[in-house]
């Protein structure tokens, strides 16, 4: 694998493993990548403005790590969620698990950063003897934590001082708090007796009724959310096979709600022997 996908595949990992490599700490990292693929980062845990590790070395017990980033305040947090709230996009992608390729943009425009600028912004530390910093050990806490991000970009939230759920529940919470909608003018009926004849009859308002069918912000929304199955005996291809039903189905609806027709055909679902 090349570097870039080794420890991570998502564009979030991705970028957290490229600032580790320009911050110029070449000599230490192949030997931090070389203990980081073999499995010597034995635990890593993930907490606001810090993380714990630890990295197996030559010795019998594991060096203990860690790596801080600083915080941001509660102010900036304030700051980030409200320029978030304005983009119902990049609420829809958060809420179904999934980062926004351009929320730096929101951290920029709040002027807090999300990423690291420099080395400078992570304080490390290792009980190992070596006196350089970073140390190879914490190399391969820094490349292992990538991949902690590729599985729950929230960390990468986390480590700045807001858990998953701090920022599902502002989410959820601004669209909780929204006004109530207006209510639409009271309408008179006639009595329904007056109307037996033609009570089976569409009547003129259903003209004006108009249903615009697109598709989601974020594919697979409800299922991302949900994740994978909790079921001890199902293999793990369910959940893939899962998602292509309700890829198929999706673009199938969208087609019977769209083009006259075409929604009328059996949709062809991919479907594992056995299920």
């Amino acid at each position: 694998m090349s570097r870039k996908t080794e420890f991570a595949n998502t564009w979030w990992a991705q970028r957290w493993i490229r600032l580790l490599e320009k911050f110029g700490w070449s000599a230490r990292l192949n030997r931090g990548r070389s203990y980081a693929r073999h499995g010597n980062v034995l635990d890593i845990d993930v907490q606001p403005g810090l993380v714990r590790a630890k990295v197996q070395g030559s010795r019998k017990q594991p060096y203990k790590v860690e790596i801080g980033l600083k915080p941001l305040s509660n102010a900036d947090w304030n700051k980030v969620f409200g320029l978030l709230r304005r983009k119902a996009i990049y609420a829809a992608r958060l809420l179904s698990g999934e980062m926004p390729r351009d929320i730096e943009e929101i951290f920029k425009a709040a002027e807090v950063p999300l990423f690291p600028k420099s080395g400078e912004d992570l304080i490390m530390s290792c009980t190992c003897p070596d006196w350089a910093s970073p140390c190879k050990h914490v190399a391969a806490a820094y490349y292992v934590l990538g991949a902690e991000f590729d599985r729950d970009p929230f960390l990468l939230f986390e480590l700045r001082g807001k858990n998953k759920e701090h920022v599902m529940a502002a989410l959820r919470g601004h669209r909780a708090e929204r006004p109530p909608a207006a209510r639409p003018p009271k309408v008179t009926s006639e009595p329904l007796e007056e109307h037996l004849a033609d009570f089976w009859q569409v009547g003129e308002e259903l003209d004006d009724v108009s249903i615009r069918v697109t598709p989601p912000p974020v594919p697979q929304a409800i299922l991302k959310r949900l994740g994978p199955v909790p079921l001890r005996d199902l293999p793990d291809e369910w959940y893939g096979d899962l998602a292509r039903m309700y890829e198929v189905v999706s673009k199938d609806a969208l087609l019977f709600a769209n083009v006259p027709g075409n929604g009328s055909r059996t949709p062809n679902v991919p479907v594992r022997e056995g299920m």
